[in-house]
This record gives C-alpha cells, structure tokens and sequence, in this order.
C-alpha cells in the first residue's frame, strides 16, 4: 500500500521563480563589486576571500536546511521490525491488570506467524516486565494482550504472543527464563483468544444468566484447560456423600472447590498449573451469579412433523419435568429400560433427579400434542468426555425420534466446545448403533462383557454444516421441523 508520505508532491514554481530572480541578482551584484574593487592593488586578494565566503555561506545554508527540514521521514526511517517496538497499554480489571498492544505495523498482517498463550512468573519488582518485553523483542515478537496476577511473591504474566512460525516453544522458554521467568508455560492459541479477557467473562456471564447448565462450560472456558466434576450432596440411591464446601470456597495450588448453589460441590482441577487468586475470584463470582438467579432453562420450543403426519415438540427439560418422566418409565417396556440404563430395572426412576438436573448436563424432552413426555435425550458432562444418551417410549420408537434427539444433542456439545460424545449401550441395540452412525462422523468402538462403547469425534464446524445440510437432503423419513415458538 502507498502511503501518503510516499506520494508525489505539488511542484512549487513561485519558490523557482524566486530563487532564479536571486540568482540573477547575485550575479549583478557581484560583477559590479568585481569591476569596482578589479582595478585596486588587494583587488584579486579580496576577490579570492569573497569567494570563500560564499562557499563557506552556501555550505552553512545547506546543513541548516536540511537539518530543520519539515519534509517526512523516508520509508526506510518509518518501518518498524515486527516486535520491536511493542507497546502495552494498562487498564485495572477485578483482581489484575490488563493491557493490549500491537508491536508493529509489518506484524499485524503478516501470514507466517503463529498465536501462542504464555504465562510466566517474575519478581514483583521494577524493571522486570521490561526485561520480558525485550526478550521478546529480540525474537521478533508481537505481545497482543497481557494480564497479570498479583502473588504473594512474585507476579504471574499472562501473554497472548503472535510470533513468527519458525520459532519454537523451547526456544522461547530459553529466552524467557534468561530473563527471568520462571514456571514458563507455553501452548497454542487461536483466533478465539484474541477476545480481550472483560469481553470474555461478560459473554460467559451472559451464557450463565440464560442457562443454569452453562456454568460448569463457563468455568472451562473462564479458566482453560481443567477437568471440572459436580459432586452431589446426596447419591442417586439418596444417601449423602459428604460433599461439601464453604461459601468462600477453597483454593488448593491446582484444585479449587466451589459451594454448588444446588448441592454439593463443584470441583475444578488444573494439574499442569496452579489457579491464581485472580482466578479463583473471578470463578468465584460467575458461580455467585448462578446462586442468585436460581433454576432457569431456556423455554424455546421447536415443533415438528413426523412422517405419519403427527405433531411433536422438543424443548428444553429440567426437575420441573420430573414427574412427567417418571410416568414415560411407567409406559416403557422392561426391555426399553434395560437397554437404557445397563442395570436393574427398578432403580430407573433413580437417576432422573439427577439427570434432569441442569448442573450436570442439558436434557431434550419430545412431548406430544396432548402434552404428554415421550422420549428424553441427555448431553451429559463427565469431567473431560461428553456422553449422550436416548429413552424413547415404546409406540414412539421408528420414527425418527431418536435420530433427531441425537442430532441436536451433538450440536449442543459442538456448540460447548467438546472434541467428541460417547454413547453407552448394548451390541443388540441396533436402534442406537444406527443413529450414532447416521451423524456421518468418525466413531470408535469398544465392547466389553456385552457393553458397547461408541465414541463420535466432533468435526469443525463448517464440517458440520455440511453433513447436517446432507441429511436433511438426505432424509425423508426424519421429523420436519414446522415452527419454533
């Protein structure tokens, strides 16, 4: 691109027009100083002396000139090797420090650079985030934004880095621990991070507000990579666990424990790094939020049309549908059950408290026009996995129900982040087999003693728009959607 410093300028003819009546004028004057002082005896003395004065003035004009020049800087003095000048603004946020910056205009639109995350700890003292800015510098490294964490001692750097594609991670912790960095840890980012961290917490505050069962995928998002587990207060064979917490929570190096607003405890764990006080405050507060605004769950209904011509509509479900569920079992063979649950019969009705419990996953529910509950789908959270799984009343089954259950199941959990779902289930439910198969994406299977184990690994998302553009192509026996209330 041509900058406008580089752009042709307006040719001045009054100044040359000055300039050539001066010079006409100069040499008047001068001829008639020749002829006057000529003809004397120190004539060609004083001549030879003029003459090294006007040269002398003439050079004196040049160096004058060019040194108070107005004129812009060449394009060569403008640019600006990438990283070389980075800058790091501050502003205060809840608990730390935050700054973003750009270290150079050539950086910012190169295509050979890679995004990493950092995070570093250095002496709280002066002089030592400059010691790190400048070995990042020396590498030819964009700092994008910072965050820092107040310690005891020391202080933990956060850093959002767009370096070149060549350099390596190892090469990078080198440099930072010689300049002072220590419990360097370093891993790839996308374009996902370059979210400043207030816009961040605000969307996962907002998610969290909407939807109870968003807050344990707020806190995995909040606090990046961690394994997280809601332990009840009470076991689904209704005896109590012990699981408890102080309103304050407890923070423990890589573990933190939260006080679940609805019982029992939320408990998240980080092995490769240790939580900061800042970010035990902020999981502290979305977990606050959650508390305060009580069980809520998105009311949105989508109606659809079978095959045959009947109507049904799939929501949301949580404890509020506890009863209605409980009467679908009481619908549902032994065999239907059996195939759902892998166990004795009679405890079914057990686990729809906490299945139904938005703290532990998201539930659908296919209701019929009359009202009644005929199927349910549940996305459930099982620490780092994702595990999906369909009860659909007996005269409902066939119909596509399932099918479409199990698709927007996954579209849920493509929709959290997950890299993949796995289904639990028996070799001769043939039903279940081919509805994870129909999703068109790569599975795994595992079978011990009877029990099959289908894993789906999630594709990218323009994948997935593609494959669900198929099926609907694809499908004529599957439910059509008719309205969305």
């Amino acid at each position: 691109m041509t900058s406008a410093k580089s752009a042709r300028r307006p040719h001045h003819w009054r100044r040359d027009l000055i300039e050539l009546a001066a010079l006409f004028t100069a040499v008047a004057v001068a001829d008639a100083i020749a002829n006057l002082i000529g003809h004397q005896p120190d004539g060609p003395y004083l001549l030879m002396a003029s003459a090294v004065a006007l040269v002398a003035t003439a050079a004196f004009h040049t160096w004058w000139a060019r040194r108070h020049s107005h004129a812009p800087p060449s394009d060569e003095a403008d640019a600006v090797p990438v990283g070389a000048g980075a800058t790091v603004g501050t502003a205060t946020t809840a608990g730390g420090a935050e700054g973003t910056g750009e270290g150079g205009v050539a950086g910012a639109g190169e295509t050979g650079t890679t995004l990493w995350r950092m995070r570093t700890t250095v002496l709280d003292a002066p002089g030592s985030l400059a010691a790190l800015c400048t070995a990042l510098a020396g590498l030819r490294v964009d700092i994008l934004t910072l965050q820092t964490h107040p310690l005891a001692q020391g202080t933990v750097d956060e850093f959002l880095l767009r370096a070149p594609a060549s350099l390596q991670a190892q090469e990078l912790s080198r440099k930072i621990a010689a300049a002072g960095g220590t419990s360097t840890w370093i891993e790839r980012a996308d374009a996902h991070d370059l979210v400043d961290t207030p816009t961040r917490v605000l969307s996962l505050a907002t998610r969290t507000a909407l939807d109870a069962a968003e807050l344990p995928l707020a806190l995995r998002q909040l606090l990046g990579r961690c394994t997280i587990h809601s332990l009840p207060a009470v076991s689904v064979t209704g005896r109590a666990t012990g699981q408890s917490a102080p309103v304050e929570g407890v923070l423990e190096e890589t573990v933190m424990r939260l006080r679940d607003p609805s019982g029992g405890v939320i408990s998240v764990e980080r092995p490769y790094l240790p939580f900061t006080p800042t970010e035990f405050a902020r999981a502290r507060a979305l977990v606050e939020l959650d508390a305060r605004l009580g069980p809520r769950v998105p009311r949105s209904e989508d109606v659809l049309t079978l095959p045959e011509g009947n109507e049904i509509t799939v929501r949301r479900a949580d404890r509020g549908d506890l009863a209605a569920a409980r009467a679908m079992h009481d619908r549902c063979s032994q065999d239907t059950l059996g195939l759902r649950y892998h166990g004795p019969v009679a405890d079914a009705d057990r686990y729809l408290d906490h299945l139904l419990s938005p703290r532990f996953g998201r539930t659908l529910a296919v209701q019929t026009a009359s009202g009644r509950l005929v199927a349910l789908g549940h996305l459930l959270w099982d620490g780092d996995e994702t595990e999906v799984a369909l009860l659909v009343e007996d005269d409902w089954q066939r119909r596509g129900i399932g099918s479409e259950l199990l698709r927007r199941l996954v579209a849920l959990a493509e929709e959290a982040g997950c890299d993949s779902v796995y289904a639990v289930t028996q070799s001769r439910n043939t039903g279940m087999v081919a509805a994870m198969r129909a999703l068109e994406l790569p599975l795994d299977y595992q079978i011990e003693e009877g029990t099959l184990v289908i894993t789906a690994r999630l594709s990218s998302e323009e994948a997935a728009t593609a494959r669900l553009t198929s099926e609907e192509a694809a499908r004529p026996s599957a439910p059509t959607e008719r309205a969305r209330r």
